[in-house]
């Protein structure tokens, strides 16, 4: 009985130190994903049918799709998650492509597979390129995290801060995006339509796309060629002889859809690291001295929410949610909606700092991630934010340091 037992316990040992091994082995194979103590936490509080919801969301916005269930015949990606790893920024590897509009006066190359270039197909179609003439964009995947709560944040507030910029002594100036909306998306409650039936629109770099129902229609559309109830029809590739065909029933159902919209609406906000650290105290305060906080405002607050969760929220963002001239070195001669060429959306900067965790260990930042540092990616602000970058120059460099180190603790 004795040997018996000790053959089952060195059996056990043996089992125990090969499932470690393993365990081990595969942290060393695979990228590790962001430890939600580090700053991307999952859900805000939830009831038990709306975390069921967001579950459901979660397994379709990380799942990969194949043309057995929808994909392309043009596409950027597989799934949401691609371009959004553990709910943060993209990465090079599945850029966006742009072409065709100029002016708020539309897009003249809708026709002609605007206004997104399918950098992959499937096989038997040919590969999209951008047509003559039409300019184009190279974007990278913003934050997904904390969504919810930019889309709560009412029109008034992102009005109020456009004209408390009216004086100021720094050149910011900034102003909501206006843009025409789809018939299949509502408009939130409280929005302000403008006399030529514009809406204040607050997502994409150039916050041209109204809320997160149109954004994910968008998303399945034109990142995937998935189609749905909203948008019907395949992308399509003009120079390509295998035109695709509209399928009879939409690629995603409803149901499915839904769970996406509710899965990205209901993310938690980043959470800041290190917020006690003297050098992160010291970093924040000469970020605001020297201006950035002008359109990187740390505060905003939602309004009404169908959510229990995102209604009547503080909470620290880091932009205004306006577009801003960048100046000549941030135009790209194309736009969306009523901003100019040069105008961006001031990107918001939680989750800053945990950037490389979901780009390879290097950060690709800026629009097209041309930056790779946060140091190069303030040094390239012009424009509006020119008397900022400056400022940041003049700093000491142990200031400077401190500043990197607060933004990193984003």
């Amino acid at each position: 009985m004795k040997k018996r037992n000790l053959l089952i316990l060195i059996l056990f040992i043996l089992t125990f130190s090969a499932t470690i091994v393993s365990i081990t082995s595969c942290n060393k194979i695979f990228p590790e994903m962001i430890n939600p103590e580090n700053g991307l936490c999952g859900p805000i509080t939830l009831t038990s049918s709306q975390t069921l919801l967001f579950s459901a969301g979660n397994d379709q916005f990380f799942a990969n799709r194949t043309s057995a269930t929808g994909l392309g015949p043009y596409f950027v990606a597989t799934g949401c998650g691609s371009c959004h790893s553990s709910d943060n920024r993209g990465h090079p590897f599945t850029i966006l492509t742009r072409f065709g509009q100029t002016d708020s006066t539309g897009n003249k190359f809708l026709a002609e597979g605007g206004p997104q270039l399918g950098t992959f197909c499937l096989p038997g179609y040919t590969p999209e390129t951008i047509p003559a003439g039409a300019t184009s964009t190279k974007l990278i995947a913003p934050i997904t995290a904390g969504v919810g709560f930019l889309e709560a944040v009412p029109d008034s507030e992102i009005i109020a801060m456009a004209n408390a910029n009216v004086n100021n002594p720094n050149g910011v100036r900034g102003h909501p995006n206006y843009n025409a909306i789809p018939s299949y998306v509502t408009p939130l409650s409280g929005a302000i339509q403008r006399a030529d039936g514009k809406y204040i629109c607050r997502f994409g770099r150039k916050a041209a796309v109204y809320n997160l129902f149109q954004q994910v229609a968008l998303a399945y559309n034109h990142d995937m060629g998935i189609t749905s109830s909203y948008m019907p029809y395949n992308p399509f590739n003009y120079q390509d002889e295998a035109m695709p065909t509209t399928p009879a029933t939409p690629e995603i159902d409803n149901n499915t859809f839904y769970s996406v919209v509710f899965y990205v609406t209901a993310l938690q906000t980043p959470i800041q690291r290190n917020a006690t650290d003297a050098t992160v105290i010291q970093g924040q305060n000469a970020f605001v001295k020297i201006g950035c906080a002008d359109c990187h405002k740390q505060n905003l607050t939602t309004g009404y929410s169908a959510i229990q969760g995102l209604a009547y929220q503080t909470f620290q963002p880091f932009t205004d949610l306006l577009v801003h001239d960048m100046g000549p070195g941030d135009d790209d001669h194309y736009t969306e909606g009523d901003a100019l060429t040069s105008e961006w959306r001031t990107t918001p900067l939680w989750g800053l700092g945990l950037a490389p965790c979901v780009q390879g260990g290097d950060v690709y930042l800026m629009h097209d991630g041309r930056a790779h540092s946060i140091q190069q990616a303030i040094q390239m602000h012009g424009g509006e934010s020119a008397v900022s970058a400056a400022n940041f120059s003049k700093l000491s460099s142990a200031d400077q340091t401190a500043v990197i180190k607060f933004l990193q603790s984003l």
